[in-house]
């Protein structure tokens, strides 16, 4: 027996950007954004509190050439070789590329 009947459902309608305010919704129609996340933890100065921050396309990498120039400045003076490495490739946090279906290639 086929029972029907209306069931009321939660979904994500759209995800704005926590820093410009604007819709992630591309023009195929999905969401597409950055989280950036943290769980401080027991003996941290923000002992406790989570936070969740969702960033457009274009925010994500300004917040990515913010990172890696304060990269640069905190390596300038370094006697450790930390200089080299911060200077070196634009691929700063990258993990892979080229990957547009999920099939690992």
């Amino acid at each position: 027996m086929k029972i029907t009947g209306k069931v009321e459902v939660e979904a994500v309608m759209d995800v704005v950007c926590d820093v410009c305010q604007l819709s992630t919704r591309v023009a195929t129609g999905g969401l597409q954004f950055a989280m950036l996340q943290a769980h401080w933890g027991y003996g941290t100065k923000h002992d406790g509190e989570r936070y969740e921050l969702h960033l457009c396309e274009d925010c994500f990498f300004q917040t990515i050439d913010n990172l890696k120039q304060e990269r640069r400045t905190q390596c300038l003076l370094s006697d450790d070789g930390r200089a080299d490495t911060a200077m070196a490739g634009d691929d700063f946090g990258l993990i892979t590329k080229d990957v547009f279906f999920g099939d690992g290639r």
